[in-house]
């Protein structure tokens, strides 16, 4: 049998508590996280890209959460996001009828990760966005950041988030490739890294 020294912290094999991830595919990810709008709703957009580490190498095993208001701008008070069926305590998913303003999307094999939902109405001087919570391999700590979409260029320059972070504003500002679909692309560190906010 033999023997290995764990005397000092050099000979001391890893435990669970010092590794970060990737665990976020387990319990996290629930079916219909992506499709935040209601079925068949006549005004969904969509909204992907990739999470991206300090290389620019797409992450797959990463977790995208989004919260966003109704297009009015009012927060939704309604459940539904994730149901649990009453009888087993499994999780149902969405009900396809209300718009609850939130889901969690996991990046696929390329770091890929989309979401189906309405456009943000704005609320008092910010411009219209979405709230980001990232969790990816690696970070000890969720980021979190915002997607404004483009198309009102007027609220976009007087949001004083966007204003103070001058020119590394572009990282918080979609692409719209086409009419109703836009690109957002995570950064996570290095050049082009997007900017991540601390709340305290």
């Amino acid at each position: 049998m033999t023997k290995i020294d764990t005397s000092g912290p050099e000979q001391a094999l890893p435990t669970p508590s010092h590794t970060v991830g990737p665990f976020y595919g387990y319990a996290l990810p629930f079916r219909g996280g992506e499709e935040i709008a209601p079925l068949g709703h006549p005004e969904t957009i969509t909204v992907h890209g990739y999470v991206l580490d300090g290389e620019g190498r797409p992450l797959p095993d990463a977790l995208v959460e989004l919260w966003g208001p109704a297009p009015d701008g009012s927060i939704p008070q309604v459940d539904g996001s994730i149901r649990r069926d009453p009888a087993t305590g499994g999780c149902l998913g969405r009900n396809g009828v209300e718009f609850t303003g939130w889901g969690r999307v996991q990046t696929d094999a390329d770091g890929h990760w989309y979401a189906r939902t309405l456009r943000p109405g704005a609320r008092g001087r910010n411009a219209p966005y979405l709230s980001v919570c990232v969790f990816a391999r690696g970070l000890l700590r969720h980021l979190y950041t915002r997607i404004h979409l483009p198309g009102d260029e007027a609220a976009l320059a007087a949001d004083p988030l966007l204003a103070q972070v001058g020119a590394r504003r572009d990282t918080l500002i979609a692409d719209e490739e086409r009419q109703g679909t836009y690109r957002f692309d995570i950064r996570l560190q290095g050049e082009g890294e997007t900017v991540f906010l601390e709340f305290q």
